[in-house]
């Protein structure tokens, strides 16, 4: 047992040294603007008065306590989130699936298959989201076709009945849009990991620092299947939700009649134009009546989200309706799931979001584009 802790904590502190686990950078006023986590969970007002869409009792997070023995414990709760105690309780049971789906900008340059070899929660797969992405389109990482997904699923192995459960290595970022791409296609037993790896391993669970080649071959021919997908083969069956993906036609039609607010996940420099784009031939500003509400203000300095009642505050403070459909947007799809999921949280379960975004919109140059220099 002695060796057994030994070895463990080699592999976490190796994780913790080789890899930069912070959670994402923020700017002064955007870490004034994150709410701090309350020590105790309280019911929300929007809650108190009955604003549900239906009667699901939200849970901020599925505790340690709970016990996967009654299989009901997750879809009960209706929460799109578990906590890395949960997880760890649960880790080894047959159905329990965990992907690492860590993808980061660019400019970072940083290497989410290298690390996920390097450092692993044990068992868990890569969901490569540069490469399931629909590849006729000149867009980043871009939704597949459903047959391309359901083949990469298939050669991942995964199976309708399991239940899937997606971190990265920030926190709470891209593994928000794995979590969507799986309900778009129709499975809605998945699940994000509260704070990623970053609070796994703060948490001193343990991690796998190699992969073995079975399950490399599974992650490379995830990739391959997106490209020669065959209807109907493999395990994997796709149920495609179109109400749940926006494409520019709906946002264009949505400037003029405005039946669906707008909110944007980029930070407020970019979302006013008053910092450039990332990506080069992308003009700086926003979609014509869009909100901003930067991803980072509906999670905590670890990662993690906001409770329920922050939750709350954050979207009405911004003068979001909760009554009032929502179509989430951010710069190329991926963040906008963050705040899709953080309204999940709240009741609101059928945000869609513009797979495009402002990569889509910002490059065309005919779309209009409304800028300002500052929220006031």
């Amino acid at each position: 047992m002695g060796r057994w802790r030994l070895a463990r904590r080699s592999s976490i502190r190796r994780c913790l040294r080789e890899f930069p686990l912070e959670v994402f950078e923020m700017s002064r006023s955007d870490q004034a603007a994150v709410v701090p986590a309350p020590s105790s969970l309280k019911i929300s007002a929007i809650e108190q008065r009955g604003f549900f869409r239906s009667s699901r009792v939200m849970a901020s997070t599925l505790h340690a306590g709970s016990s996967f023995s009654d299989k009901m414990s997750i879809e009960k709760s209706k929460s799109a989130i578990v906590s890395v105690e949960w997880l760890h309780q649960n880790l080894n049971l047959p159905h329990v699936k965990v992907l690492d789906a860590s993808w980061y900008m660019p400019a970072e340059q940083r290497n989410p298959l290298e690390e996920f070899k390097k450092c692993r929660i044990p068992g868990a797969l890569f969901f490569d989201i540069d490469g399931i992405v629909d590849d006729k389109v000149d867009l980043p990482h871009m939704l597949p076709v459903e047959t391309a997904f359901a083949a990469a699923l298939s050669a991942l192995d995964l199976q309708n009945t399991d239940t899937i459960v997606a971190y990265d290595g920030k926190g709470i970022f891209s593994s928000a849009r794995v979590w969507w791409m799986f309900r778009v296609f129709g499975h809605k037993n998945v699940y994000v990991l509260d704070g990623g790896l970053p609070k796994w391993l703060a948490s001193s669970y343990p991690v796998d620092s190699s992969v073995p080649a079975g399950a490399l071959s599974k992650i490379e021919a995830s990739v391959a299947a997106v490209r020669k997908p065959q209807a109907g083969v493999g395990g994997f069956k796709t149920s495609f939700q179109q109400s749940l993906v926006w494409s520019l036609e709906q946002v264009k039609k949505n400037v003029e009649e405005r039946t669906f607010q707008h909110i944007d996940a980029r930070s407020k420099p970019r979302f006013y134009g008053a910092a450039s784009e990332p990506r080069k031939g992308i003009r700086a500003g926003h979609v014509p009546g869009s909100k901003c509400i930067p991803f980072t203000e509906v999670l905590n300095q670890e990662g993690m989200l906001l409770p329920i009642n922050a939750l709350q505050k954050t979207f009405e403070d911004a003068g979001l309706n909760l009554e009032v459909p929502v179509v989430a947007s951010c710069g190329t799809g991926v963040t906008a799931c963050i705040l899709a999921l953080a309204l999940y949280q709240l009741g609101v379960a059928n945000v869609p979001v513009y797979d495009g975004s402002w990569t889509e919109w910002g490059g065309l140059p005919d779309s209009e584009v409304a800028v300002a220099t500052s929220s006031a």
